[in-house]
């Protein structure tokens, strides 16, 4: 069974039209299943009161849609967040009140400018075009929701991020280390024995309770676990102040949000408070959640 999954941004009416409503909490996940195929939609429900949703809604996803009514500042926050994780697989509507050449100049020297620009009306059919994007290797889950289910246990939902999950698989619950045992699986509320990276799946667990669990700890068999970490960090142009040591933030790894400490700015190294799990391939991007004005500091990616 093939999966697809899609950040939308901009206009959440887009994704009631493309899939059922499921889980909801700050951010909001629709589905739908057609011949075999498994498409998700996660909007970033808190977001513009709050930024962290938006960057879990995106790392969730491998594809976004992006319905750009106005350029305001949330409109360009949004801009600068799907560039600082580097997507390139999306889709751009926009209002009649948007000047197409203007929108073009604003994006030609971010990654969304491949992106398509599509009317709204055939949204659902440029969405079917789209083709599931897999990583190989061994299996890893990103967990974005966690509850006890009487009668069940606890149950997990997540994305196999990697490789293939199958019932039966005894994983880590990374960073704790705790040894978790995957009871059974479903898929848009079927069951199944087996998911195949980028599939989303509810998971009945034994091992661990849903109070062991945070939003974006990951299921592997082994990953790295760091305190500390050594960027090739990027400061945002719209970022005006100067990061100095000692300064604090926010990091964003995948799902994970983070408070760290600027432990040098040259080489620039952060130092953070709980340890998180990060690879080589994650795009890390410190954030200042409560500035009234740029909330985006700069990204990175391990040095």
């Amino acid at each position: 069974m093939k999966s697809l999954n899609f950040c939308v941004l901009g206009d959440e009416e887009i994704a009631r039209q493309l899939g059922k409503k499921g889980t909801t909490s700050d951010i909001t996940i629709y589905d739908r299943k057609d011949a075999g195929v498994i498409r998700t939609f996660t909007v970033p429900t808190s977001f513009p009161d709050k930024i962290q949703p938006l960057f879990q809604a995106l790392n969730i996803a491998e594809h976004v849609i992006f319905h750009i009514a106005k350029l305001d500042k949330f409109t360009g926050e949004q801009i600068v967040a799907i560039d600082a994780l580097g997507k390139r697989s999306g889709l751009l509507t926009h209002s009649y009140d948007i000047d197409p050449l203007q929108l073009k100049a604003m994006l030609k020297n971010t990654s969304l400018k491949d992106f398509r620009i599509v009317e709204r009306d055939s949204l659902k059919k440029e969405v079917e075009t789209i083709e599931p994007i897999s990583r190989d290797g061994d299996v890893e889950v990103v967990i974005d929701h966690f509850f006890d289910v009487k009668g069940v246990g606890t149950v997990l939902l997540g994305k196999v991020s990697k490789g293939t999950l199958k019932v039966h698989d005894t994983l880590k619950l990374l960073t704790s280390g705790q040894d978790v045992l995957v009871k059974s699986m479903q898929m848009h509320d079927d069951p199944v024995s087996e998911a195949r990276c980028p599939a989303r799946v509810g998971m009945a667990v034994k091992g661990i309770k849903p109070d062991d669990v945070q939003r974006g700890d990951i299921l592997a068999s082994s990953g790295s676990v760091f305190s500390e970490l050594e960027l090739e960090f990027r400061k945002s142009p719209f970022y005006r102040d100067d990061i100095m040591e000692n300064q604090t933030f926010i990091v964003n790894i995948g799902l994970q949000m983070k408070p760290c400490k600027i432990v040098s700015v040259s080489p620039f190294r952060i130092s953070l408070t709980k340890p998180a799990v990060v690879s080589r391939e994650d795009r890390l991007v410190l954030l200042k959640p409560e500035s009234q004005t740029t909330r985006i500091i700069g990204s990175g990616s391990i040095k």
